[in-house]
């Protein structure tokens, strides 16, 4: 049980550290809007990983033929498509004024956190390759190559010791994040919008070519 333990550890902090698109968006939403913006966003990352993740231990075998095949190029053509929109829009938006109160603290309602929520959601599960991490990820803590062989019990400890691992790793990126606020024009937002709309463009058209490639080619 320990040793499971360690490697859900050693293997939240690997996830941790992956600079996927929802790390620059998280790291935007902090500094553009708070802690409390980022972690809706962030909570809407982490209930699409737990979605994943029951899809990938439920349907395993199933899953492991997405890798292969016109699934792999569907899934990849749709998530490609979705992140090129978010990246087009965030990239052309304009920056706009947070509302903050007398202690200067920024204020949402509660639509705000739903949005952002929503929005951490559907762009990680717009993201096809979140599935086939979790999927290599089942397949490291269990053993042999063709199944799950770890006990429901061992599986949620491991799942559960990774989410809370990367979960804690995001909690201190938020943190860091919000430090750098009070350096933070409009100008730098706006420049941040672009960058942070530029980089999910750029991952759109990778998915997108992956996608033709397997089409064409496979």
């Amino acid at each position: 049980m320990s040793g499971l333990i360690i490697k859900g550890i050693v293997t939240g902090l690997i996830l941790s550290i992956m600079l996927g698109p929802a790390f620059f968006l998280l790291i935007e939403t902090s500094i553009r809007k708070g802690v409390k913006a980022a972690l809706s966003f962030d909570a809407g990352v982490l209930v699409s990983d737990i979605i994943y993740i029951v899809i990938v231990y439920a349907l395993y075998q199933e899953v492991s033929g997405f890798a292969d095949g016109e699934n792999n190029a569907v899934i990849k053509l749709i998530g490609g498509i979705v992140f090129l929109g978010f990246g087009v829009v965030l990239f052309l938006k304009k920056v706009k004024s947070q509302k903050s109160d007398n202690s200067g603290k920024m204020v949402h309602d509660s639509k705000d956190y739903i949005m952002l929520f929503t929005k951490g959601l559907v762009l990680n599960m717009a993201n096809p390759l979140v599935i086939f991490y979790w999927f290599s990820v089942l397949a490291f803590g269990g053993e042999g190559n063709n199944k799950v062989s770890l006990e429901p019990l061992d599986v949620f400890i491991y799942v559960a010791v990774i989410l809370l691992t990367f979960f804690t790793i995001d909690v201190l990126k938020i943190l860091g994040a919000k430090q750098l606020r009070p350096f933070i024009t409009n100008a730098v937002l706006k420049s941040l919008n672009r960058i942070t709309g530029t980089i999910l463009f750029a991952f759109g058209i990778f998915l997108v070519v992956q996608s033709c490639y397997l089409i064409m080619f496979k």
